[in-house]
């Protein structure tokens, strides 16, 4: 019984250092639009998105650059993780709305 609590102990201090070296961002889809459409982030660091679709219709998060495609229903949200990131300027659009929904995560050293 002791062993497992310290095995558990190691997989949650594990757990808050890997939380601890990534960024925590936050996109807003609303209008078919997402806000920000441009969000300047830490090259070199993992980054976890949070996009909340504030929409009454349902919205995909889709990048090919980035390598990720997440549908975020009516009124949720949903994390995603990317990185880390080289230098650049990453575009991600709503496959939905693709016209109007298109952003950009630029990572700078």
């Amino acid at each position: 019984m002791p062993r497992a609590r310290t095995v558990l102990l190691l997989l949650c201090l594990c757990a808050a250092g890997a939380s601890a070296d990534e960024a925590e961002l936050k996109i807003v889809i609303e209008g078919h639009r997402f806000v920000p459409p441009e969000i300047r982030v830490p090259a070199a660091k993992r980054l976890k998105l949070v996009v909340e679709n504030h929409d009454a219709t349902p919205e995909e998060f889709e990048s090919y650059a980035l390598n990720r495609e997440k549908i975020v229903i009516p009124g949720g949200r949903s994390i995603i993780y990317v990185g880390p990131l080289d230098p650049g300027r990453y575009e991600f659009f709503g496959d939905f709305n693709p016209a109007t929904a298109r952003g950009w995560l630029v990572a700078v050293p």
